[in-house]
C-alpha cells in the first residue's frame, strides 16, 4: 500500500522491487506489471482517440494508473514497426523515433502494414497489425547482400503508397512529415513516462530489439511464406537471418545512451516451430541478438508468444541473468522450475480470467500461483500481453491488485 509516501519514493520503491526480480532475487514482494497495447485503455478513450491524440492517450493511461496502482505499466499505443527501425538503424538519433508506428504515421506514409480505428477499422476499436509480402524469394540474395538498403529501395516503396516513387516530391514530402511526427510521438512517450512518475508509477528504461527470422515473416514474407522458405531455401533464409543480426542490434543500442536497460523483443513464429526447425532456424540468431546485448549492458525483455513449452530448455543456452522471459500461455509454474535461478520469469495472469472470474476467484487463483512461484525470487507477475479487454471488471482489477499485496510478500 502506498500510505503516505511520496511519488518519488514509490516509484523508486516499484521500480528497486522489479529490478531485484530480474536479478534473481526476493523483492519485499511479488511485482505486478501490466501491459497494454490499447484494449485496456479504451475505457478511458475511443480507440481512434489513444492512436491519433496523444494528450487523450496520455490521460488515459495516468487516470489507469492513478485508479489501478500498478508496479509498472506499459502502454505501447502504437503499432508493430520494426522495418522503420532498421531502414534507419544506421542514425542512432533517427531509429528509435520509428521503432513503434503512430497513428498519424501511418497517415503520414500510408503503410500497408497496419489498420487503424477511425480509418481502416471502426472508430472504437484496437489497431490491427496484418504483415504483409513484399519480398520475393529470389532477392534473398539482395537482402543478405546489404539488408539496410534493400529495406530502404525495394521494401518501403512497396509496403508504403506515399513512398511508391522514391524520390518524388510526394515522397519527400512524406519523409519530411514523419519526421515531424515521429519528433510528436517520441515527446508524447516521454510527457507520458513524466506524468506517471509523478503519480509514483515508473517506466521501464526500454529499447527494442527482433528476432531475425520474425524480421522477415513480419515484414518481408508474411509468417507463411517463412515457414515455407526454412524447409525450401534454408541457406538462403539461415544466411538472411544472419546478416540481419547486425542492424538489429544496432536500433537497439541506439538508445543505450539515454539509459535504456532492457530490449524489448516479441517472438510471433515461436510456437510454429518444431524444436528441431527452432533450433536450427530461430534460436541461432535470437541468441545471438540477446546476447550481444547482454555483453553491451543490455538485458532482454523477450515476449515468448504463444505456447513456448517445447521450446523451454533452449533459454537455459544464455547466460545467468540475462533478462526476463515473459510468457504468454506458457505455465510459469513450469517455466520457474526449469529457469529457476538462471532467468526472470514473467506472466502467470490469463486476460481471460480477469474478464470473467470473480473477485475471489481471482484471489484464490493468484494466492495458489504466486505459492508455486515465489520462492527464491526471480518472479514478475503480469497478465498475457495479449491485452486486458476495456470490459474487464474494475473489482477484478483490484482484486489482482489486492492479492498480490495480500500474497506476494516474501
Amino acid at each position: 500500500m502506498s500510505g503516505s509516501r511520496s511519488p518519488e519514493e514509490l516509484a523508486r520503491e516499484r521500480m528497486e522491487r522489479i529490478e531485484k526480480a530480474v536479478d534473481l532475487k526476493e523483492p519485499d514482494r511479488i511485482p505486478l506489471f501490466i501491459f497494454t497495447c490499447g484494449d485496456l485503455l479504451r475505457r478511458y478513450a475511443t480507440g481512434y482517440q489513444l492512436y491519433f491524440d496523444y494528450d487523450k492517450a496520455r490521460e488515459a493511461s495516468v487516470r489507469f494508473a492513478s485508479e489501478f496502482p500498478v508496479d509498472s505499466l506499459g502502454a505501447v499505443l502504437a503499432a508493430e514497426g520494426f522495418v522503420f527501425a532498421l531502414a534507419f538503424s544506421d542514425y542512432p538519433d533517427i531509429a528509435p523515433s520509428v521503432r513503434f508506428w503512430s497513428g498519424p504515421m501511418h497517415d503520414t506514409l500510408l503503410d500497408k502494414y497496419t489498420r487503424w480505428p477511425g480509418r481502416e477499422l471502426p472508430e472504437d476499436s484496437i489497431l490491427q497489425f496484418i504483415g504483409g509480402q513484399f519480398m520475393d524469394v529470389d532477392e534473398y540474395g539482395k537482402l543478405s547482400d546489404d539488408p539496410v538498403s534493400f529495406v530502404n529501395e525495394a521494401i518501403l516503396p512497396r509496403s508504403c503508397l506515399n513512398l511508391e516513387k522514391p524520390g518524388s516530391a510526394k515522397a519527400n514530402a512524406s519523409l519530411i512529415r514523419l519526421g515531424v511526427e515521429a519528433s510528436r510521438f517520441l515527446k508524447f512517450l516521454s510527457d507520458t513516462a513524466v506524468d506517471l512518475a509523478r503519480i509514483g508509477t515508473p517506466s521501464l528504461p526500454l529499447t527494442f530489439a527482433y528476432a531475425p527470422l520474425d524480421f522477415i515473416g513480419d515484414f518481408l514474407r508474411y509468417p507463411t511464406g517463412a515457414l515455407l522458405d526454412i524447409r525450401r531455401y534454408p541457406d538462403k533464409v539461415k544466411q538472411a537471418c544472419e546478416v540481419l543480426v547486425e542492424p538489429i542490434v544496432k536500433v537497439a543500442l541506439s538508445l543505450k545512451p539515454a539509459g535504456a536497460k532492457y530490449a524489448f523483443i516479441p517472438l510471433h513464429l515461436n510456437e510454429y516451430l518444431s524444436p528441431k526447425l527452432y533450433r536450427e532456424f530461430y534460436w541461432p540468431t535470437l541468441r545471438k541478438v540477446i546476447e550481444t546485448l547482454y555483453d553491451q549492458g543490455i538485458r532482454s525483455l523477450v515476449f515468448f508468444e504463444g505456447w513456448h513449452d517445447a521450446h523451454l530448455e533452449t533459454i537455459l543456452d544464455l547466460p545467468r541473468g540475462w533478462g526476463i522471459a515473459y510468457f504468454e500461455k506458457t505455465d510459469v509454474r513450469k517455466a520457474k522450475k526449469i529457469l529457476g535461478g538462471h532467468t526472470c520469469v514473467m506472466g502467470g495472469i490469463p486476460p481471460s480470467l480477469l474478464l470473467q472470474e470473480t473477485p475471489d476467484g481471482i484471489m484464490e487463483y493468484v494466492k495458489s500461483l504466486l505459492e508455486g512461484v515465489k520462492p527464491g525470487g526471480g518472479f514478475i507477475l503480469a497478465p498475457g500481453v495479449a491485452d486486458i479487454p476495456k470490459e474487464t471488471p474494475s473489482e477484478n482489477l483490484k482484486a489482482l491488485i489486492e492479492a498480490v499485496e495480500r500474497y506476494g510478500r516474501y
